[in-house]
């Protein structure tokens, strides 16, 4: 990060009002704060996290608050700590969250295994998808309503992605890259979830498969669904988002709404590179 991106100018809070490095520090829980009450406003909160891969130290200080319904852009350069974020913040195993708090309707997250947080109410759509092999789109659905929360119903399902119920019976890794991102989706859907986070759900799609997600996303988005997303494709994912988070080096250097970095063109250039 250069030493001007480290400055003042260039730091925001969520209402978009400049801050500066001490003052963002300032943000993080301390001994003396009781945190879960800090975050009694946001529906979901992470304070100053910091995650490793080994010796490697990825996500530095990172810290947020999202309120329910909201659809928050995660936003930078390739190896900025975006998907490490949504990693730690799932409570995968790497990278490791060595310091910080995640609060989750006043649950904290940070205390949990990864299928501790599945069952508290987070859904990670990976940027692999991960359909199960051997497996039709169905038997994919099914299976991730084996144990609860349940969320929605395949009818349901069914009739936000009629492409998967045109091939419900078919293998679910057989299916072109776009229905794989549907069926990914709604897996996830399947469950009761709180928090959606999508990581790249339009990597490698033709550009008429991502309007067609757009459109998805869209839907979902009007159901109120609280979302994180990360996307390369940063002005797609900024006209769906309502707020966006730019990281740089593992650190947040903007939290703000999408519209402003939209209509920020040297914001864009610097952290973006659009």
């Amino acid at each position: 990060m250069s030493e001007e991106a480290k400055g003042v100018t260039d730091t925001k809070s969520n209402d978009g009002s400049l801050l500066g490095d001490k003052q963002f520090e300032g943000s993080a829980p301390s001994a003396s704060v009781d945190v879960s009450k800090r975050s009694q406003h946001a529906y979901f909160s992470v304070w100053d996290m910091h995650a490793y891969y080994g010796e490697s130290y990825i996500v530095q200080g990172v810290s947020f608050n999202i309120r329910e319904g909201e659809i928050v852009a995660l936003l930078g350069r390739n190896g900025a700590g975006k998907t490490s974020t949504l990693r730690a913040i799932a409570r995968l195993d790497d990278p490791q969250l060595k310091h910080g708090e995640i609060w989750l309707d006043h649950k904290p997250l940070h205390d949990m295994k990864a299928y501790q947080a599945a069952q508290n109410g987070i859904g990670l759509v990976p940027e692999d998808r991960r359909i199960i092999q051997g497996l039709t789109v169905e038997e994919n659905l099914q299976l991730a309503q084996i144990a609860p929360p349940i969320g929605w119903s395949l009818e349901r399902i069914y009739d936000l992605f009629p492409r998967l119920a045109e091939r419900r019976k078919q293998e679910g890794t057989t299916l072109s890259g776009g229905e794989q991102q549907m069926l990914a989706l709604a897996r996830i859907l399947a469950r009761d979830i709180k928090l959606l986070l999508l990581d790249e759900p339009y990597e490698g799609l033709a550009p008429v498969i991502v309007h067609e997600i757009e459109r998805t996303l869209e839907e979902i988005k009007s159901l109120g669904m609280t979302t994180i997303i990360v996307e390369q494709n940063a002005i797609a994912a900024l006209h769906l988002a309502d707020r966006a988070i730019i990281l740089d080096m593992g650190e947040v250097v903007f939290d703000g709404t999408a519209q402003e970095v939209l209509d920020n063109k040297e914001l864009r250039h610097e952290y973006l590179a659009i």
